[in-house]
């Protein structure tokens, strides 16, 4: 009999071991395939001082310091520009919310994942194209094909095709493009390779390639990109770190997370060198001075730039 119960405790510890590895490859993916421009994850947006969540299956917003308040949607992704909050319904609408608009308003069906930022949405449907909505207002217009994420910056706008080949459009004044350039082009141009995911935001833009090392490019003076181009711009892609899983980068300050769940940030308040911040992190989202996080434990955290993380309360 006590051999039976050692037998049945040990299949048990096994079971619940397995779980576990489960729990953090899943965690993982989330962070790694499933990323977003604003975020590292479908799961979370901020942006300037609007921050958006998916916890438990319910979606939250709120604004600065706020009690972040429940939503009557059932999503897969929330995202966030200056003044709008983004939507994407488990049916694969794409919803608007705005401060002047009472109802929500559906921009575009069949939408796989999208990014927004201040000049509108980059859309990809589940064919892999990439589709382009200015404002509230702008019809989708189709502009890339074979996309595997995108982000929206400042006035500059990328997208990573599935072949891991980084494209950059809009404004250069900041060394956005990575590549040494200073001048717009009016069309998309590679500019970087064997990238996974890529996250902007004020003049500058941070890149995670398929090898965990994370790189920074542009405007660069309280440290966002970096220690290259410190005070300045940085002009050519330059590396920031190693062996992360995923990225996000707010107004002033980028965060990462590494494969043991470990999150650094570097920038406003930190400094240049990437410093450890909190453990056990699953998905990460920076605004202009907040970063949002959601632990392993399905816990969601937030704290202005260079303070201590403080747990938020969820209804």
């Amino acid at each position: 009999m006590k051999t039976d119960l050692a037998l049945l405790y040990n299949v048990r510890t096994t079971i619940k071991t397995i779980a576990g590895l489960l729990l953090c490859m899943v965690a993982n993916l989330s962070a790694t395939v499933m990323v977003r421009a604003d975020s590292s994850s479908p799961l979370l947006a901020a942006y300037y001082d609007r921050q958006m969540a998916i916890v438990g299956g319910s979606v939250y917003t709120w604004a600065g310091n706020a009690a972040p308040k429940k939503l009557p949607f059932k999503a897969m992704q929330v995202g966030v520009g200056r003044d709008i909050q983004y939507v994407l319904t488990i049916e694969g609408n794409l919803l608007s919310l705005s401060d002047n608009r009472e109802q929500a308003e559906t921009l575009m069906s069949g939408v796989a994942k999208f990014t927004a930022g201040q000049t509108g949405v980059l859309a990809t449907k589940k064919d892999s194209t990439l589709w382009w909505i200015a404002g509230l207002s702008g019809k989708p217009q189709k502009i890339a094909s074979d996309v595997a994420t995108a982000a929206v910056g400042d006035g500059t706008n990328y997208y990573i095709t599935n072949s891991r080949l980084l494209f950059v459009k809009g404004r250069a004044n900041r060394g956005q493009y990575g590549d040494g350039r200073l001048e717009t082009t009016e069309r998309f141009v590679p500019t970087a390779t064997q990238a996974i995911q890529v996250s902007a935001h004020t003049g500058h833009a941070i890149l995670l390639l398929n090898n965990g090392d994370v790189w920074g490019t542009g405007g660069n003076i309280f440290g966002p990109v970096g220690k290259f181009g410190l005070g300045d711009k940085a002009v050519r892609w330059s590396r920031i770190l190693t062996g992360a899983s995923a990225i996000a980068t707010g107004a002033s300050h980028s965060v990462a997370i590494l494969s043991d769940g470990t999150l650094m940030a570097w920038g406003l308040e930190y400094g240049p060198e990437p410093v450890p911040v909190m453990a056990g992190v699953m998905v990460v989202a920076a605004g202009s001075t907040t970063t949002i996080a959601l632990k392993t434990d399905q816990t969601l955290w937030q704290w202005q730039r260079g303070e201590k993380p403080r747990q938020l309360p969820l209804d």
